[in-house]
């Protein structure tokens, strides 16, 4: 059966009627951006292969292609996503598969029209890369005990402790968060996933400066944050599989992106080296050649890896993708530096910002020098990930782990 003929809300034409039904009642030129996106969201285009009246309609997640590019062509505004990224490749689908009905009504919607950013309040100055032995802790005030094979709903949560390289928290309005609620078991065990306020009372964003100059990262403090037991995602002492949701999702979307030939790092230096030909040598053109390369295989195997994604859950490759994206863009951006020989040296700004987006590619070959340096920390250092590859993908024997059956409370710290 071709998609042509699959179920109303499943196929390419009807797909393609809803989107046109859409741009006839909210014109894009005379609708309020923030009003077309509500209407998007309503009639199931923003993300089609999410349930109905959670802004899909149940269809294959390949057929999004057709309604973005009706859209496009008419000129219709995004939800500008790389402002929102972080809720849209992280939050968004944690909460679709471990939220209540009530939690996907009230987050969804707000968070894919850009209404409210999100943060990820995950890495602390004492678990990094491993995240499993975090200290920031949740204790329960009323609704029953703090275990899961007891607990009750209702009551609050009580959250002291630190956060840390926390992207967009300074505009956030909503934070996923992973904190310790049981220090009697393993590390892994005994963490619960809630969502919290930002703005609330007890948070404390303070920016860091990067040696970019801006402070797009930021640490977080959390003294005596009272976070309702509605806003819990998952079972309690399940946080940790709950995590691993979005963690797999946000190597995806980091290393997964979706970018034309050319696109990214590799093509402000394959720009340079055309229109600079007294900056050429053999033996730059012989590394841009490789780089070239290897930066078309990343863009083609992060095509399959979206298609992959069709059929399911994102898997373990998305680690492999973020670890390419990750070196090459250091690679990349280092050969630009190289080939601009004494402009490459310069930089344009220190001023110190905390910009609301981060733009891997904009503003000069410095920039991207240096912002680059932060990709193999970020969602995941490498060696993280070098070793999630070896043994989830590659099926390699695992590294021995003597805190495995430990109380987190008994460990060494």
């Amino acid at each position: 059966m071709s998609e042509e003929t699959t179920g109303a809300a499943t196929s390419t034409a009807e797909l393609r009627r809803r989107t046109q039904e859409l741009l006839a009642a909210h014109p894009p030129l005379e609708t309020d951006q923030l009003d077309f996106l509500k209407a998007r969201f309503d009639a199931g285009l923003a993300w089609v292969h999410y349930p109905e009246g959670l802004g899909g309609l149940g269809a294959p997640r390949s057929l999004q292609a057709v309604v973005d590019a009706e859209l496009e062509a008419a000129g219709a505004p995004d939800n500008d996503p790389r402002r929102i990224g972080i809720g849209l490749g992280m939050a968004a689908p944690t909460v679709l598969r471990f939220g209540t009905e009530e939690q996907k009504q009230r987050f969804l919607r707000p968070l894919w029209v850009g209404e409210e950013v999100w943060c990820q309040l995950f890495s602390e100055p004492g678990a990094g890369s491993d995240l499993a032995a975090l200290g920031t802790r949740a204790v329960r005030e009323g609704g029953g005990p703090s275990r899961s094979s007891e607990a009750e709903s209702g009551g609050e949560w009580v959250v002291n402790g630190q956060k840390v390289w926390t992207s967009s928290a300074h505009v956030a309005r909503w934070a996923i968060l992973i904190a310790r609620t049981d220090p009697d078991v393993p590390k892994h065990a005994g963490i619960t996933y809630f969502i919290c306020d930002m703005t609330d009372p007890g948070v404390e964003v303070r920016p860091l400066r990067q040696i970019t100059g801006e402070a797009e990262f930021n640490e977080v403090f959390l003294t005596n944050v009272r976070i309702p037991d509605a806003h819990r995602l998952g079972e309690i002492g399940d946080g940790w599989r709950v995590a691993q949701t979005t963690l797999m999702n946000e190597r995806v979307s980091i290393g997964g992106m979706r970018i034309p030939r050319e696109g990214g790092m590799i093509g402000p230096v394959s720009q340079t080296w055309r229109e600079r030909p007294e900056l050429r040598t053999h033996d730059l053109h012989q590394r841009l050649l490789k780089l070239w390369v290897e930066a078309e295989v990343a863009r083609l195997s992060g095509e399959r890896l979206r298609q992959q994604l069709v059929a399911g859950q994102p898997g373990h490759e998305g680690s492999g993708m973020k670890l390419a994206f990750a070196r090459l863009n250091q690679e990349i951006s280092g050969l630009e530096v190289e080939l601009r020989g004494e402009e490459g040296l310069l930089y344009d700004d220190w001023t110190m910002r905390r910009p609301e987006l981060v733009d891997f590619t904009g503003r000069d070959a410095g920039y991207r020098y240096l912002r680059s340096k932060g990709n193999s920390i970020e969602g995941g250092t490498s060696e993280v990930l070098l070793n999630i590859v070896a043994e989830r993908v590659l099926g390699l024997p695992a590294e021995p782990r003597t805190d495995k059956n430990v109380a987190w409370k008994d460990l060494s710290r």
